[in-house]
């Protein structure tokens, strides 16, 4: 008999929790591989009307088309009555906590190789008509190999030709380019670009 569900999933660890959603770490008694489980709460209607299903939906049907090995990983999707619950690649750590723990030694072959992996996880989304809109270190997700994954497509959106427009206010303000912060509402894959550079900047001077 198969296994699916919450039942196929052992929680081990809480991780955190925000506004909508719950995220644990826990092992798959299928296949022994540690994985990370986010719920989000599905709330009442008025909620719904706000955005916060359409955001998780988006996530969810974004990550199934997107398979690269600096995407993080979608592996299973299940429900229930009051939540939705996504399972993740799981990854030890994020680039903010590396950029902030100061006892982490950062050599410049990490410093490149981070930055490095965050492009070709960048390359492979616009190739693919996809911008991330919010770019931030601790959207940049780190496993115990020092393999980094881009994660959080809430913001995500596909664009192309002819451009529709969007709006300006993703992305965490000091990942922001120039046209983000006046306004901007027509843009294309520069902005994640932009927030790159910021966040190698961050990496660089440990701030």
């Amino acid at each position: 008999m198969a296994v699916e569900g919450t039942a196929r999933y052992e929680k081990i660890d809480f991780l955190g929790e925000g506004q909508f959603a719950t995220v644990y770490k826990a092992k798959d008694v299928v296949s022994d591989d540690i994985v990370a489980v986010k719920k989000i709460k599905l709330g009442s209607r008025s909620e719904a009307a706000d955005g916060i299903n359409r955001t998780a939906l988006r996530e969810i049907k974004l990550l199934q088309e997107l398979k690269h090995d600096n995407i993080i990983g979608l592996l299973d999707v299940f429900g229930q009555k009051s939540n939705v619950s996504i399972v993740f690649d799981f990854m030890e750590t994020d680039l903010e906590v590396v950029i902030r723990d100061t006892n982490i030694i950062m050599t410049a072959p990490h410093i490149k190789s981070y930055i490095l992996q965050t492009l070709l996880g960048l390359e492979y989304l616009h190739a693919n008509w996809v911008l991330h809109r919010d770019m931030k270190p601790n959207n940049l997700l780190i496993n115990e190999k020092g393999v980094l994954k881009i994660g959080d497509f809430g913001l995500a959106r596909f664009f192309g030709s002819p451009s529709r427009p969007y709006s300006h206010q993703v992305v965490t303000r000091w990942y922001r380019c120039p046209e983000l912060l006046f306004g901007a509402r027509s843009y294309g894959d520069g902005v994640d670009i932009w927030a790159v550079g910021c966040i190698a900047a961050e990496l660089l001077i440990r701030v």
